[in-house]
């Protein structure tokens, strides 16, 4: 399925607009229109869902987008958190240097290397590190005395409130803390639409567990993901699970394996699940060296807390281990619609596009149809079965009252609205309607009173 095809749908039928359009748009910024907000909502609800009410050990959190500026310095993101640019001094473009070439970059000749815009060679500058947080200032004055960064990850604000949720909610390790939220990373070259962006949304856990226990969890929550977007409507044979390899680990990471995607733009990751060790709590920790961190950690001179629990082994203090499960909830929209997106012939020369999302995820759950818009019988009916369904609080159930059913049932195959209901005279006379399967096309004739049941049925089948 190419990107321009989702990109169109996207635009047209109020799902993702360009972020500004009317000034010409802003670069890798995106808004999500009714339909799409709607989508992205039930993915993120679902999840949220999953991690905090069916499992007794995980609780929620919504930190600040605005965090002390010393939490990034202990994290590594001040110093480390940079991409190598590359500047064509030709035509002005700018890249990664990785995205050019593939080999040792301390060994590469740039004045031989091509620029893929303007094709010239030995315009390319020497690659520098540059750092993807976005800087702003707290308060009037705008100096170095007052630098805040807007986040570039939401764990962070999950390692700082560490020990208060801890306390808070009287939790032992293992146990975890979940957060979905804005990030944002000023990318030297986003693409792909809403797969890389400078504004996004993560879901993110962090799950605490003892030293030793690592291995068996990360394993836990590998399989455990994986299954989740299964459930979402991604068939398993359509993802694959990637394990890093050492050399492609970040630097604090024992293991990660990736959930990888097929993309319209190519196979990349849609979720990652890393062991952290005990980096990150060892980062951020007082006396750090009380507790033999394994992790290579920068000394913080600035914490005020320590966050070391006691070994079920031998009872000494030591720093949890950190599992994490991260995945860009904009990747999951992407992914979703990609895998939902058909065109199909319907004979004579026809075709209809059609979203084939699961149910539980669509963004309108049902369409009622009078057969007559000008008809107040009809149109007094659908309105009494619309509030109906309404009322199972199921999701959004709307009223088509245009009169055209053809072109009712092909607006609501192209936004995944799995059912259609149409009222007709006989729906009157007999108190039955017709309700019409998105996928199959299928129209069967029901009671009134058995269609609440049909329709649960159907959204959380």
């Amino acid at each position: 399925m190419s990107i321009e095809k989702i990109v169109s749908l996207c635009k047209r039928r109020g799902f993702v607009f360009q972020s500004s359009e009317i000034y010409g748009g802003f670069g890798a910024i995106y808004d999500y229109g009714p339909l799409g907000i709607t989508l992205k909502k039930n993915i993120s609800q679902l999840w949220w869902r999953d991690m905090t009410q069916l499992h007794e050990n995980i609780v929620g959190l919504d930190s600040g987008i605005l965090m002390h500026p010393k939490t990034w310095e202990a994290s590594g993101h001040v110093n480390a958190f940079n991409d190598p640019l590359v500047d064509c001094k030709e035509c002005k473009s700018r890249y990664r240097s990785d995205e050019l070439v593939e080999e040792d970059q301390e060994k590469i000749d740039w004045t031989t290397i091509q620029c893929p815009r303007c094709g010239t060679k030995g315009k390319l500058t020497e690659p520098r590190q540059f750092n993807l947080m976005f800087k702003t200032n707290i308060g009037p004055v705008e100096d170095d005395n007052n630098i805040a960064y807007l986040r570039p990850e939401t764990a962070q604000g999950i390692y700082v409130n560490y020990l208060l949720t801890q306390n808070a909610m009287r939790l032992k390790v293992p146990f975890g803390i979940a957060q979905i939220g804005k990030a944002f990373r000023n990318e030297i070259t986003p693409r792909n639409f809403i797969f890389r962006l400078r504004e996004f949304e993560q879901m993110e856990l962090e799950f605490f567990v003892q030293k030793g226990d690592d291995e068996k969890w990360h394993d836990y929550w590998v399989e455990k993901r994986l299954k989740w977007w299964v459930e979402q409507g991604i068939p398993e044979k359509r993802l694959k699970l990637f394990d890093v390899p050492k050399e492609g680990l970040s630097h604090y990471s024992k293991k990660t394996v990736d959930i990888m995607y097929a993309f319209p733009h190519g196979e990349e990751e849609l979720e990652g699940i890393a062991n952290r060790t005990d980096f990150d709590l060892g980062s951020h920790t007082k006396n750090q060296g009380d507790f033999g961190i394994s992790a290579a950690v920068a000394e913080n001179k600035d914490s005020t807390t320590k966050l070391a629990v006691q070994s079920k082994n031998d009872g000494g203090w030591q720093i949890p281990y950190v599992i994490e499960p991260s995945a860009g909830l904009d990747r999951g929209v992407l992914a979703l619609l990609n895998e939902a997106y058909k065109k199909e012939s319907l004979g004579d020369n026809k075709e209809r596009v059609v979203l084939s999302l699961a149910p539980h995820l669509s963004p309108i759950k049902a369409a009622i149809i009078p057969l007559k818009k000008n008809n107040e019988a009809l149109v007094g009916l659908a309105k009494e079965i619309k509030l109906s369904l309404q009322s199972l609080r199921l999701g959004r159930v709307v009223l088509e009252n245009s009169g055209n059913i053809g072109k009712n049932y092909r607006r609501h195959d192209e936004v995944g609205t799995p059912v259609c209901v149409t009222v007709d005279f006989e729906s009157l006379d007999k108190k039955t309607v017709t309700i019409r399967d998105r996928d199959t096309m299928e129209q069967k004739t029901i009671p009134i009173e058995g269609l609440k049941e049909v329709f649960t049925e159907t959204i959380k089948k």
